[in-house]
């Protein structure tokens, strides 16, 4: 038998109390949801509906960011100065922002009185309260964590494999397409789980700028704090659980995904 250092039990004693606080709340959640909760809620069709507008209000939101937050991510990899770090804070800020403020700050754009509120109107769209509302709102808060991850992934490439492509004839869009962004795909990968995670647990920003509507609004943090609010704690806890066990899920199958690959690498 290994003798263990103190060392090795300094550091393994917080470690294990940080993992069981960290770990023992979602494990209970999901048991009671399996015990209790779930078997008399399921085939809910409120739960069926926030789970469906949920996931694809997270899907056109992902495609956005990561549509969008690409190019951006590029130019802030290849930029320095005063413009492009105050450009990298403008993208931070959402990060650090009390959901409920970005979604106050939405609504002083989108709103009927915002400052694209009546050019809106005139064009016969209203956002506020409506999908589109979830969608913005979990782009506002979710892209950030795309682009701050393919940022930093694309200012690893090395410059040298790019000044290559381009000596060779390549424009920067195919240097960008066919060499810079199969080199940091594994931060790519990562920046499209966070921001998919972070879309899906929006909350704050959404009730305040779409409110909480059945079918319309109401994903499933929303229906999670309604249902509590309203007193069905198995409701609430069932929501809860597909909550965790999709974000588990998305997780776990990311990593597996890349593991093959991660293999290979050590292997050469």
């Amino acid at each position: 038998m290994r003798n263990v250092s103190p060392a090795t039990v300094a550091l393994a004693i917080p470690a294990a109390l940080l993992g069981l606080f960290l770990g023992l709340p979602v494990a209970v959640l999901v048991a009671n949801a399996l015990l209790n909760a779930l078997p008399q809620v399921v085939g809910s069709g409120a739960v069926l509906d926030a789970l469906q507008l949920s996931l694809i209000t997270t899907a056109f939101a992902v495609v956005v960011s990561v549509a969008l937050g690409t190019p951006l991510a590029a130019f802030l990899a290849r930029r320095r100065g005063r413009g492009a770090a105050f450009l990298e804070t403008v993208v931070d800020l959402p990060i650090v922002l009390p959901p409920s403020v970005a979604g106050l700050a939405l609504l002083l754009v989108f709103g009927r009185r915002g400052l694209l509120g009546p050019p809106l109107d005139a064009a016969g769209l209203s956002i506020p309260f409506t999908t589109l509302a979830v969608v913005l709102a979990q782009i506002f808060v979710a892209a950030p964590f795309f682009v701050r991850a393919a940022r930093a992934g694309l200012a690893d490439v090395d410059r040298d494999l790019e000044d290559a492509a381009r000596v060779d004839g390549a424009t920067d869009w195919h240097v960008l397409r066919w060499i810079s962004l199969p080199l940091a795909s594994s931060a790519l990968s990562a920046g499209i789980v966070l921001c998919w995670a972070r879309a899906l647990g929006e909350f704050g920003a959404t009730i305040m700028f779409a409110g909480s509507i059945a079918a319309i609004t109401r994903t499933l943090p929303l229906f999670v704090y309604g249902e509590f609010q309203a007193g069905d704690l198995n409701a609430s806890i069932a929501a809860a659980a597909i909550l965790v066990v999709a974000a588990f899920l998305v997780l776990l199958s990311v990593r597996l995904i890349r593991l093959p690959r991660a293999i290979d690498l050590r292997v050469g």
